[in-house]
This record gives C-alpha cells, structure tokens and sequence, in this order.
C-alpha cells in the first residue's frame, strides 16, 4: 500500500490566537475599570471635555501604532463604516452617559440601563435578520435578571431631572446600534486604523459641544491618572478587545458581556472604593455569568452518521 503525505499547504499551522473566553473575560474586566476611573476624572473635568480629551489622545495614539505598524489604511466607505461606528458607540453612547452622570442620575440606575444592551443589540440584531436561538433569549432573562440584583441596592430615589433619563436610554440605543454596525460593516478593517477613524470621528462631533461647555477641566493628577487610563486601558485595549471579539461571533453574544458588566463593577467597587458586597450582588453576579454562558455558547455541531 502506497502512503501519500499531504502538500505542506495543506497543513494547518497550529493555532496561536488566545480562546474567545479568555479575551471575553480581559474585556469585562477592562471595561468595567472605565467606571470608576471616569467616576474620578468627571470630578475635575466637564463630561463632553473629558470625552474628547479621551478620544482625541486615543486617536492620536492608534493612528501612530498604524503607520509604525505600516497598517493598511481603509478607503472609500469602509472609513465611512468606521466614522459611523464611531458616531454611534462612542459619540452617542458615552456623550450621553457622562452627561447622565453629570446631571446626578444615580449610578445603580445608570449601570442598569446599560447593562441592557445585550437585549438591546439583540432586537437590532433580529430585526435585520440575525437568527436567535431560544437558548439566547433564555440567556438574556438571566442576564438581565442578574444586573437587577447586582444594582438593586444602588437603585432608589433620584433628583435627576427626567432629561438624564432619557439620555440614558439613548445612550443604550446607541452602544447597541454601534455594535451591530461594526459587526455588519467595520470590522474588516486593520484595528488599529479603524478603532482610529472611530476615536477621530466623536472627537470631531463631541468637540462643538465640549467648546459650548466651556472646555473645562483641570490639571491635576487624579485627573490625568484617570484620564490616561480610560485612554490606555479602555480605549485602545478595551476597544481593541471588543473588535476582535466582533470578528470572531455575532453580535448578540458579543454584547451578552455586557451582562457582567455590572456585578464586576460592583465587585471593584468594593475592592476600590469600599462599596458593600452583599448576599444580592454575588447573586447577581452568579446569574448573570449563567445568562452570559447559555448566551453565548455555540450550538452544538450535529454528528456525521
């Protein structure tokens, strides 16, 4: 019997990129530093003013790694891809969140309605015919039924006036808009120069709007430490995580991460600033990890007979 090898093109390298859950997992915790971080820098600086200061330094920065790096630049309407992306889930996003914040909505509130973006991107994502399978949904119920306990202690009467809500939930549209289009249109794209175009892009809208406030800010250095971690660590790795997270799975179980979003949050917060941990958020923590893992697990590959 003749044995013949296969031509070496045919032999799969041995795969070196790091598994989806492990990156999953360093985007949660990296995401979730950004709360507290901005918690502090709002303190000494005004909510469209910090935004830009971030996104325009992250811009800055991403742009340099990709000519260092001679990435290849996107043309035409893939830079229009990026920019839209941009406009949605950082200008939209997070210029209505801090503005939130700054008009006093309560924090337990406000990580709340964000961390219904899973379901949010999910009613996109059906609505432009993305397939969800009962286990998805089931996932969600949990998720969600996880955020409420991980805030529930944080969530009781507000002066906020009724404007901070609704940019709440605009802000929630917008992440869960921001991630659908990045998945369907702009993640074929060098990260580097599209999470660039993406920081550029609400640099340039936020920055009338910073200018009307006043452009005010401090030096001081709880300002620039906070300032220089939400641009290192959220914006170029936090944001870098989510793009390949987006090109490796669909867009609902992208999103399904943000389910965790507020039990780790509150985690940190009793390790950073000395919030409680009660019986309810380690509840919350536990069910929305369950919601996270029945949200995100592949089907499973039927067997060849």
């Amino acid at each position: 019997m003749k044995l013949e090898m296969p031509p070496l093109a045919a032999v799969s390298a041995p795969k070196l990129a790091p598994p989806t859950a492990l990156l999953g997992g360093a985007f949660v915790l990296l995401w979730c530093t950004g709360y507290p971080a901005a918690k502090l820098a709002l303190a000494h600086a005004a909510p469209l003013t910090l935004l830009v200061l971030r996104f325009g330094s992250a811009a800055v920065l991403l742009a340099a790694l990709a000519l260092f790096a001679r990435a290849p630049w996107p043309r035409g309407r893939a830079v229009l891809h990026s920019a839209v992306t941009g406009a949605l889930s950082l200008a939209l996003s997070f210029g209505a969140l801090y503005v939130a914040v700054a008009l006093d909505v309560n924090v337990g509130i406000a990580a709340l309605v964000i961390g219904m973006t899973p379901i949010a991107t999910a009613l996109i994502s059906r609505a432009l015919g993305e397939a969800l399978a009962p286990r998805q949904w089931l996932g969600f119920a949990f998720g969600a039924a996880g955020v409420a306990l991980a805030v529930a202690d944080r969530i009781g009467s507000n002066d906020a006036p009724w404007i901070a809500y609704a940019l709440l939930l605009l802000g929630l549209a917008g992440i869960g808009a921001g991630t659908v289009y990045q998945k369907r249109f702009a993640v074929d794209v060098d990260p580097c120069a599209g999470l660039a175009i993406q920081q550029a892009s609400a640099t340039v809208l936020l920055l009338p709007f910073a200018l009307h406030e006043g452009f005010r800010f401090d030096a001081s250095t709880a300002l620039l430490g906070s300032l220089g971690w939400l641009i290192v660590v959220n914006s170029l790795v936090g944001f870098a995580l989510m793009f390949v997270l987006l090109r490796r799975g669909a867009a609902s179980r992208v999103a399904a991460l943000f389910f965790l979003v507020p039990p780790v949050t509150a985690i940190m917060n009793y390790f950073v600033l000395g919030d409680a941990l009660t019986l309810a958020k380690m509840a919350g923590f536990a069910l929305a990890a369950f919601g996270v893992r029945l949200a995100t697990r592949e089907a499973a590959m039927p067997r060849a007979s």
